[in-house]
């Protein structure tokens, strides 16, 4: 970080040392100091230098050739394999995934990006940081996104490739991907991106966004954030009860991506697993269910006492808090399952990892009705056709529910996230004839 953005552009390309120059010309005042404690990941060596970067229209060429680029790198990095999260981020950067992003945006040709986004990224979900970069990116936008603070190697593996590439042949991106961290105790730094961005966009709980908040934007600026949500799974226990055993092993996996992979922190893994169905059907789907459920986390997800501790005390606390609440038979801590007997408005409130899940059963979603508030996200099908459950959810006005998903994907990507379109909220519209 002790060369100027100047020197380093210059040596990437001078397509890039023009940018750089504009830039530097116009944010002298903004970068005459340091920023002491701030550590740069990727793109400029001082990013406050970003500020000036002329807007793009939404999917620029450039953009998709340095995101499809991107997924080639990370696909053949043979570090990449162990972290399951990366490679399904290479796979949404893939080209033909892009085009088909691109697809039902018909009229772009009007729109910018808004500029500068600045971008907080959550501290439990490694790969975050990166879809809220690139969707800014798509949009027509450079960043300035702080990473988690946790040591993800995911963040270093994506960042390293991201410079490469940003060194080389996709040298004229350089002021637009910048990644950075810095401790949350130094508000200055957030206060200094916050004075300086279009759009500032938070992910995370709801004190993270308050804190924030305090941090002053310029008067044309505005905050998209992303509270803590809380998701769920409806299963069809008729639909569950015909599947074979392949189709319920795949079911399993799914369900283990979905919640054990991120314990349980992600607000699109499901907290509630609620049944549609009664009697002997019922209890055949959950036993086999839940029984599949175990077999593939059991070798998988090995269980600390401490864990199995904090699930117990989750039981306690349901008893006490969500009424009639009972522990479901399983043979070990893996999985615990806590049956109710109704459904109370703290439910949304309940959060427990490491395999903690409410179960609740009805013949109708009538019930869930009153728990499908602003909190609630995604809403995950099993053995049910989306259509009219979609159907149900629009004629019934809820306030909440954002997302329907299958299981297994839970947690993918999109371009529209918790009711945002994101590509139009972040480019703007040049009217006129």
């Amino acid at each position: 970080m002790n060369r100027s953005v100047n020197e380093a552009a210059a040596q990437a390309s001078p397509a890039v040392a023009q940018a750089a120059a504009v830039v530097s010309a116009s944010t002298a005042a903004a970068t005459c100091a340091p920023l002491a404690g701030l550590r740069v990941f990727c793109g400029l060596p001082d990013p406050r230098n970003a500020l000036a970067t002329p807007a793009l229209q939404p999917f620029d060429d450039r953009v998709l050739a340095f995101l499809a680029d991107l997924a080639v790198q990370l696909l053949h990095n043979p570090l990449v394999k162990p972290y399951p999260d990366v490679v399904t981020f290479a796979f949404f950067c893939r080209r033909a995934h892009l085009e088909a992003l691109r697809a039902p945006y018909h009229s772009l040709a009007d729109r910018l990006g808004r500029g500068l986004v600045f971008h907080i990224a959550p501290g439990n979900v490694p790969m975050n940081f990166a879809y809220s970069l690139i969707a800014a990116l798509l949009a027509g936008n450079a960043s300035i996104v702080k990473a988690s603070s946790r040591d993800f190697p995911q963040t270093k593996l994506v960042c390293d490739a991201m410079q490469a590439l940003l060194a080389g042949a996709h040298a004229a991106l350089l002021p637009y991907v910048n990644v950075v961290e810095y401790p949350r105790e130094q508000q200055r730094i957030t206060e200094l991106f916050s004075s300086l961005c279009d759009v500032r966009v938070i992910w995370g709980g709801d004190e993270t966004i308050r804190r924030v908040r305090e941090a002053p934007l310029a008067p044309w600026a505005f905050d998209v954030t992303f509270a803590d949500r809380w998701s769920l799974l409806i299963a069809d226990a008729n639909a569950v009860d015909a599947l074979d055993d392949a189709a319920l092993r795949a079911i399993a996996k799914g369900f283990y991506d979905d919640t054990y992979l991120f314990d349980q922190n992600a607000c699109t893994t499901p907290r509630l697993v609620y049944w549609l169905g009664e009697g002997a059907a019922l209890q055949t789907a959950q036993a086999r269910f839940w029984a599949a459920v175990h077999a593939y986390a059991a070798p998988r997800y090995p269980i600390d006492p401490v864990v199995a501790v904090d699930k117990r005390i989750a039981l306690y606390r349901a008893a006490l808090t969500l009424g009639g609440a009972t522990l479901a038979p399983m043979p070990d801590h893996l999985a615990v399952r806590i049956r109710l007997s109704a459904l109370s408005p703290e439910v949304v409130h309940f959060r427990s990892g490491g395999g903690c899940f409410l179960e609740y059963s009805a013949q109708t979603l009538e019930p869930l009705l009153p728990l499908l508030s602003r909190k609630a996200q995604t809403l995950t099908l099993l053995g049910m056709d989306p259509a009219p459950v979609k159907a149900y959810l629009l004629a019934s006005g809820v306030r909440g529910v954002d997302r329907l998903s299958t299981v297994g994907h839970t947690m993918d990507f999109s371009l529209t996230w918790d009711g945002y379109d994101l590509i139009h909220t972040l480019s703007r519209v040049l009217a006129g004839p």
